[in-house]
Order: C-alpha cells, then sequence, then structure tokens
C-alpha cells in the first residue's frame, strides 16, 4: 500500500521554493550595502540553533561525529563555492536570469551521471540536456553586446550544485541527512568567516563592479532596521531545508522536481516588484526553453521507470 501524500508534497516544496526565492530577494536588495560573506554568516549563525534543535530531536548531537566527515567536508565546500558564485550572480543579474540558468542543475546532474556514477545516459536525457544548454545561450547571448559575465557565476553554481547532488546521493544512503546538513552550515559559516579575515586583512576591496564589490566590500555593522532582515535569512534557510527534505519524503521525486519550478514565477513576481527588473523577451524564451527540458526530462524518465517496473 503507498504511503505517498502528493498534496502534502506540493505544500512542502512550494513554500520551500517560497522561502528560497524570500531569501534571494533578501540577498539582492541588500547587497550593494553588506559583503556576500557578511551575508553569509548573519544566514549560517541563525541556521545554527534551528538547524542543532532539529537534530537533538531526532538522533542527538552526538551524531556529528561521523567517519564520512572528509566526504562531508569536501562537498560541503563544493557546495559553498556554488553558493557564493549564486548570490553573487544575483547582485548583477535580475532574478529571473540567475534563477533560469540555475535551473540548468538537474541537466547536469543527468550529463554527470554517466562520469560519476556509471550510469547509462538515455536518448531523451541528452536531448533535454542539449535543449537546455540552447536555452541558456538564447538567455546570455554571449556574442552581443548585452552578455554579462556575472551569468557564467550563475552556470558554475548550477554545475556546482550538481556534483554536490551527485556527491550526497551515496552520503545519504549512510548517514542522516540532518547530520549532513548541520555540517554543511558549519562549514559555510567557516568558509564566510575566513573570507571576511582574508578581505579585512590585504584590503581587498574594488569597486570595479557589483559582483566584485559585493565580494569584497570590508565588512560594517548593519542598521538598525537591517538586523531582522538579515537574520531572517538563517530562518529562511532553515525551513526551506526542512521542506525539501519532508517534501521529497511524501511523494515520489519525479512528482515532487517539476513544482520546484515555481521559483520563477516568484523571480519574476519579486524582480518586478522590489528591483523593477522586467524579463526582456530573450530571458523569457530561454527561461521557458530551459524549463522545458527539465521537465521534458522527468516525464520521459517517469514513463521509462514505469516500463520498468511494469
Amino acid at each position: 500500500m503507498s504511503t505517498d501524500n502528493k498534496l502534502q508534497a506540493i505544500g512542502l516544496v512550494m513554500l520551500a521554493v517560497l522561502m528560497a526565492s524570500t531569501q534571494d530577494m533578501i540577498v539582492k536588495s541588500v547587497s550593494g550595502v553588506y559583503p556576500a560573506y557578511e551575508m553569509v554568516m548573519f544566514r549560517c549563525v541563525t541556521s545554527v540553533p534551528i538547524l542543532g534543535i532539529w537534530l537533538a530531536m531526532k538522533g542527538g548531537l552526538p551524531t556529528l561525529a561521523t567517519p564520512y566527515f572528509p566526504r562531508i567536508l569536501l562537498r560541503s565546500l563544493i557546495l559553498a563555492s556554488a553558493y557564493f558564485a549564486y548570490i553573487l550572480s544575483l547582485s548583477s543579474l535580475a532574478m529571473a536570469n540567475t534563477v533560469s540558468i540555475y535551473f540548468t542543475l538537474p541537466l547536469f546532474v543527468a550529463a554527470l551521471s554517466g562520469w560519476g556514477l556509471g550510469e547509462r545516459v538515455p536518448l531523451h536525457r541528452w536531448i533535454a540536456i542539449i535543449a537546455g544548454f540552447i536555452g541558456v545561450l538564447v538567455m546570455v547571448r554571449p556574442a552581443t553586446g548585452s552578455f554579462q559575465p556575472a551569468s557564467l557565476l550563475a552556470l558554475y553554481s548550477a554545475f556546482a550544485y550538481a556534483v554536490g547532488q551527485m556527491m550526497g546521493r551515496s552520503l545519504s544512503q549512510k548517514i542522516d541527512t540532518l547530520v549532513i546538513g548541520n555540517w554543511q552550515n558549519l562549514i559555510y559559516l567557516a568558509v564566510a568567516v575566513l573570507m571576511g579575515l582574508v578581505v579585512s586583512v590585504f584590503g581587498l576591496a574594488s569597486e570595479g563592479s557589483k559582483t566584485l564589490a559585493f565580494l569584497t566590500r570590508p565588512p560594517s555593522w548593519p542598521e538598525t532596521g537591517h538586523y531582522a532582515v538579515l537574520l531572517s535569512m538563517g530562518f529562511l534557510a532553515a525551513v526551506s531545508m526542512m521542506a525539501y527534505v519532508n517534501a521529497y519524503r511524501s511523494a515520489p521525486a519525479n512528482f515532487v522536481a517539476p513544482f520546484e519550478y515555481s521559483a520563477m514565477i516568484w523571480a519574476v513576481l519579486y524582480g518586478v516588484l522590489f528591483f523593477h527588473d522586467f524579463p526582456d523577451f530573450w530571458t523569457l524564451v530561454g527561461a521557458a526553453i530551459v524549463v522545458s527540458a527539465g521537465l521534458f526530462m522527468l516525464w520521459r524518465d517517469h514513463v521509462m521507470g514505469r516500463q520498468t517496473t511494469g
């Protein structure tokens, strides 16, 4: 008898996407005031007690002691680089552009699965992968004057997250995801603190571009009204993570995953409301191609899975 709760899964994944998109909006809105590493510090410090209490309720803090820590460390460092690349791209690009490019992630996972996991990559996945990257080229338009280098950061972010996801497949079968999540949050914090120290000691501040300024700006005490906003990022990140985990536990992944594309709705809405970023025609066309390629791949995987089990 199936224990799937698809209605619950939809609600949870939509909540997760809303929380993550709201966090993106906050990052973009204050990226001209505070450095990236300071914002990550605020996010991680707020997340520590939330994730820690959740872990204590489920398995206990001693479970953080694991022989798989070296693999967790490597994966977390890769994901930290992906997260920094993602928020740095947000500082220069419209939210819709960054999110659209980021949605090449499942295509990267499909492309890398043959090499990293020894899986056979069927023809329909290659079709989706090629179509998805055509969509990225349509959005980025590298041969035109509208090309923005920050687009490459968004693309790297999707690639690095895909590598992290693949590493996480085997790890999650051996360790509770909460253990991985707690260590990941602490390692993000350590990376952010180290970046802050390097910037402060060596005076690397640069105003050459929005992206460089966001990366190298010296730390500053938040304005009174900004404390709650910055601290809310940790709450949003923790709630988003918990909602994602439970959504994928409530229903099959190929049912849940398409609802993640609702992030495009929030990206466009937040972009228009808060930053007056109206996606141009080619951005919308490219985004539609990327999303369609991802949905096509998920649909074909589902069909082939039913044929195999049937």
